[in-house]
């Protein structure tokens, strides 16, 4: 037997015939595509040769530079020709000819010091330019090769080919007519303006100017009409829009610019969905779909795509005025990047408030957070503003945390050297609740469903379906809720909290003596009650540390007090801790503060003594709650009306709190010793020996609400009975009432009643004097007409009684 034959079946003619044509069609296909790359190729450069030749033609040539020698180097020419040649040694003049067998030798300008081929002084090669700019080509006809099916001869495989002319589309066509057609009209325009302008007076062009500017704007307000009522089909328009941002007319650029920004602006406002817009796969690009769903595809991508056009328009804005860049075409002088700047930092502020759910919010928070340290107060003040009021409106708290995320980094980066207003937006959070660490059994998860094990062993048959049905509806049910889980939302304000707490204590770490120990410390009091247990003992230590260092003011070491004992009064209340050296402190300030100072260190005030005294009444005595008592009372003599009442609302709560503190309402002595006001001790002042004065004072206030409170607290604070307190004023807490009479405006609170209308009666019985004697007198010079009579008082009069 032979060999075994090939299973590999021989390919048929048809079959040969079908593969060829598929390669002849796969040929032409791509000899078509390069010719249209070729095609392309070709109007690209057409395009750059028509712009060069416009700036060529833009540009006014400049003369050629001619060089005129001067007498001295006249001479010094003659006088080298004059020498002999046979002065050069052999080697220099062998050197001298090689290099002038060198063309670049006898081409090159000596005149300039540049390099040998160096083309880069513009002044010697005007003309060389022009020579430079390629001529327009002769536009060749293309041509498409069709390949024929071969002959085949006796001298071999003969290849047939048949030629035919390709004709352009009719759009190409168009469109090329159209770009030169529109050079052409952009050149004429641009030399009939320069020379326009170069005739007119200055109210001429005044005028020209308000022309075009109201065509512009009527040119905006069309195309953000169109757009806002019908998004879906005009989302090309906002590319329109958007394209007037490069306004190249120098009379109208700067405010065209202004006016597109806060357009496009306000436009991205009303038509953004109110849900974020994801890319598709390509699993959902591939499926077929309505065509209602694939319009709305189209309008979600056209939208975020010009969105993000637009942001960044805006931030190029914002950099090239950061960087002092000049543009080519000098359409915007430099003096007007400024200007512009500040409305494109407007317009993404009112983006950052009005679409905090949309694509492209993190980006906008990144270009914002670094301008709120900027230099320009204007804008700095524009971007503090803009995050306080997100941190105010943000009921999640995501936006809160990427915000603080960057304000972190930034501190950081900057090595803590930022405006204090940087860390005061941060007060503005709302953060209420957060997760707090407990105990291990506390923290472990709780079981919510049952194992099928347990369900065998403690329910029956009919229970297990019962259980198994519940347990189906409860899981439909938290998928169909749509709202935020509380359990995200306190994880998001944890997190929040964490990084504000970690830019506070690297403050209080490595810059303890910068501007941000103020903005650090007001936020330690504000979110004490939120700080965590096992931060407690290092704080206590670093704050006691820097109110004794005597570095601080009076404001920031109030803010140290207020922290402390805000810790103290919630988390803290089970530490064995006696802030005595606090209370002391807080007991040497009381008296630096007076109406010459700043009156909003008495809100601070109130709040500490709330949480020294009156939450914390059974860790205090009584003789330092009566020296308090007194010391405030002593203070109210000499503040604001507004101050006074609410010290004096301070006292009615101690005297509450500590019933008998009103031995400081008599006369009588308690015990040994005398009270010393000059100590700044209040447990050995011995408050109990005076008596509160002050109340008999206050009762003559020009104020009706601190007299109502004098003479409620001298009858002993009553809750009932006619020296009670209105209930309007009972119900109110110190800091309430410090708000309300406030007087800032610089007006009565509550305003001073006009005096009454009714004239008063005439004194008629003090017309006759009791001395007769002078009475006569009186009488006599009235009496006396037509002499010059002088009175003269200087005389002595005795009268006998």
């Amino acid at each position: 037997m032979g060999p075994p034959r090939s299973k590999k079946r021989r390919p048929t003619f048809r079959r040969l015939l079908k593969t060829s044509g598929v390669k002849l069609e796969n040929k032409l296909k791509n000899r078509q595509l390069k010719q249209q790359n070729v095609a392309k190729k070709q109007r690209k450069e057409q395009k750059k040769l028509r712009q060069a030749v416009k700036d060529a033609a833009i540009r006014t040539p400049r003369p050629l530079e001619t060089y005129r020698k001067r007498p001295e180097e006249e001479e010094e020419d003659e006088f080298l020709e004059t020498l002999p040649t046979d002065m050069m040694e052999d080697d220099d003049l062998q050197q001298m000819t090689a290099m002038a067998r060198h063309a670049s030798f006898i081409t090159r300008d000596l005149s300039s010091c540049g390099p040998v081929h160096g083309e880069k002084k513009r002044s010697s090669e005007v003309v060389r330019s022009y020579e430079k700019v390629p001529r327009k080509m002769a536009r060749t006809e293309e041509k498409e090769v069709i390949h024929l099916l071969p002959i085949k001869d006796k001298t071999g495989v003969i290849p047939q080919s048949v030629e035919r002319v390709v004709k352009k589309p009719q759009e190409e066509e168009e469109e090329e007519e159209e770009e030169e057609a529109a050079d052409e009209s952009e050149e004429l325009e641009n030399e009939g303006a320069l020379q326009g302008t170069a005739e007119l007076t200055a109210e001429q062009r005044e005028q020209l100017r308000a022309q075009k500017i109201n065509q512009r704007k009527l040119m905006i307000a069309g195309l953000g009409s169109a757009i806002i009522s019908d998004p879906f089909s005009n989302m090309k328009r906002v590319k329109e829009l958007r394209g007037m941002l490069m306004e190249s007319d120098p009379s109208v650029a700067v405010t065209v610019r202004k006016l597109v920004m806060v357009s496009l602006m306000e436009i991205f406002k009303d038509i953004a969905p109110t849900y974020r817009i994801r890319p598709l796969t390509t699993a959902e690009k591939a499926a077929k779909v309505k065509k209602e769903t694939q319009r709305l595809r189209e309008f979600e991508e056209g939208l975020v795509s010009q969105y993000k056009f637009y942001l960044e328009d805006l931030e190029q804005t914002i950099k090239d005025w950061k960087q002092k860049k000049r543009k080519r075409s000098q359409a915007v002088g430099f003096q007007s990047y400024r200007s512009l700047a500040e409305v494109a930092v407007r317009c993404l502020c009112e983006l950052l408030l009005a679409l905090p759910h949309f694509n492209f919010h993190n980006n906008i928070i990144v270009i914002l957070v670094p301008l709120m340290n900027d230099p320009a107060r204007k804008v700095s003040e524009m971007c503090c503003d803009a995050f306080r009021k997100l941190f105010q409106q943000d009921k999640l708290g995501g936006a809160s945390l990427a915000a603080v995320r960057v304000v972190s980094g930034l501190v950081k980066s900057l090595n803590y050297n930022v405006r204090p207003e940087v860390l005061r937006t941060l007060l503005s959070l709302r953060i209420k609740e957060v997760e707090v660490k407990k105990d291990v059994e506390a923290t472990a998860p709780t079981k919510k469903f049952m194992n099928n094990k347990e369900k065998k062993k403690n329910l029956s048959r009919m229970q297990r379906k019962w259980k198994k049905a519940e347990e189906k509806l409860e899981k439909e049910l938290l998928e169909a809720e749509a709202s935020e889980s509380k359990e995200k939302k306190i994880k998001l304000h944890t997190e929040t909290l964490n990084i504000v707490f970690l830019i506070y204590f690297r403050i209080l770490k490595k810059a303890q003596k910068s501007v941000l120990l103020p903005a650090v410390l007001e936020g330690l009091a504000n979110f004490a009650h939120l700080i965590n247990l096992e931060f407690f003992d290092d704080l206590l230590n670093v704050l006691q540390s820097l109110i004794q260092s005597g570095d601080l003011t009076s404001r920031e070491s109030l803010h140290c007090i207020q922290t402390v004992f805000t810790i103290l009064s919630g988390q803290g209340d089970v530490l064995n801790i006696d802030p005595l050296t606090f209370y002391s402190q807080l007991y040497r300030m009381l008296l630096r503060l007076h109406a010459g100072a700043p009156n909003d260190d008495i809100s601070i005030v109130l709040r500490c003594l709330d949480a020294m005294l009156t939450r914390r009444k059974k860790q205090v005595t009584l003789q330092r709650a009566m020296a308090f008592v007194k010391r405030l009372s002593t203070l109210s003599v000499h503040v604001l009306p507004n101050a006074s009442v609410g010290i004096l609302a301070a006292n009615r709560a101690t005297m509450h709190s500590f019933p008998k503190c009103d031995f400081l309402l008599d006369n009588e002595v308690q015990g040994s010793g005398f009270y010393l006001p000059e100590l700044d001790e209040p447990e050995h002042c011995n408050a109990q020996n005076t008596a509160l004065w002050e109340l008999h004072t206050l009762q003559r206030h020009y104020h009706p609400v601190v007299r109502q409170f004098a003479a409620h607290l001298s009858q002993g604070a009553p809750s009932e009975g006619s020296a009670a307190l209105r209930v309007e004023l009972s119900r109110r807490s110190p800091v309430e009432l410090f708000h309300d009479y406030s007087v800032k405006d610089m007006t009565f609170n509550p305003p001073v009643a006009p005096p009454g209308t009714k004239k008063k009666d005439r004194f008629t019985v003090g017309v006759t004097l009791l001395d007769a004697e002078l009475q006569r007198r009186v009488e006599s010079v009235l009496n006396a007409t037509g002499d010059n009579t002088q009175l003269d008082f200087t005389a002595a009069h005795t009268t006998t009684h």
